[in-house]
């Protein structure tokens, strides 16, 4: 039997509202993941899912259902909404509603996706401040099963070898493919952790805590992104594999 949730957000960005708009139906590349938009309401929004309002640069809602599950996800209902209004001094400010219906461990799942949802919104805001406007090439990895064990995600933060640097400190960190870097640890909690370089944010997932594998999803700006995007990601993997084997 499934069971109702929503969660809420609320926030002002240094961005207009056509900033965020654009941010959330054509460069989703930038701090999600690739996303389309047919531009009308009862248009195609994603994979299987239908646009239920559009109305640039203002409100954006999209619904899908499935009664067999979302994606292979124990969901049958998914509903997202983004309200958008002006505030002084070009500002925004943002009201997100994700809300639907979960039918496996309610508990687990709405934990699971609150986090999510925090570290999306934070990388979004990040790309608003940051990387306005950029086209992103993103890549997505995924850990071996070995990664699924619960307290996984604890080799990751090690290799990065992050020590006890804080949210807001500039770490040196190895890149596989890249090399030694400096980047910005923008975000860091027990399952999350994102770094910012001047053309690249890097985000990793600790979704061993709910059941998946160890994630990264790379979201990089520079000219020749497109070009060495099987490069990265297939470093990225390397990486991932020799630490769960």
């Amino acid at each position: 039997m499934g069971r109702e949730f929503e969660i809420v957000r609320e926030y002002e960005v240094d961005a207009s509202p056509q900033q965020v708009w654009e941010a959330i139906t054509t460069g989703t590349a930038g701090w999600l993941w690739p996303l389309e938009y047919e531009p009308r309401e009862g248009g195609s929004a994603g994979a299987g899912g239908a646009v239920t309002t559009w109305d640039p640069p203002h409100r954006l809602t999209s619904r899908e259902e499935d009664l067999d599950g979302i994606h292979g996800l124990p969901q049958t209902l998914n509903r997202l909404d983004t309200l958008i209004e002006p505030r002084e001094g070009g500002r925004a400010w943002v009201r997100y509603v994700h809300s639907g219906i979960f039918t496996g461990d309610w508990d687990d799942q709405y934990d699971g996706a609150s986090k999510h949802t925090d570290f999306y919104l934070h990388t979004l805001r990040q790309y608003l401040l940051h990387f306005p406007g950029r086209r992103a090439t993103h890549s997505d990895v995924q850990g071996p099963e070995a990664s699924m064990r619960k307290g996984s995600f604890a080799a990751a933060t090690r290799a990065l070898a992050l020590g006890g640097a804080a949210e807001g400190d500039t770490v040196r960190v190895d890149l596989p493919g890249t090399g030694p870097v400096d980047a910005v640890l923008d975000y860091r909690t027990e399952h999350f952790v994102g770094l910012r370089t001047g053309d690249a944010m890097y985000r990793f997932f600790g979704r061993d805590a709910w059941g998946g594998p160890v994630g990264i999803a790379l979201h990089r700006f520079a000219p020749d992104a497109a070009a060495s995007r099987e490069q990265a990601q297939k470093a990225w993997q390397d990486w991932l594999n020799a630490l769960y084997t």
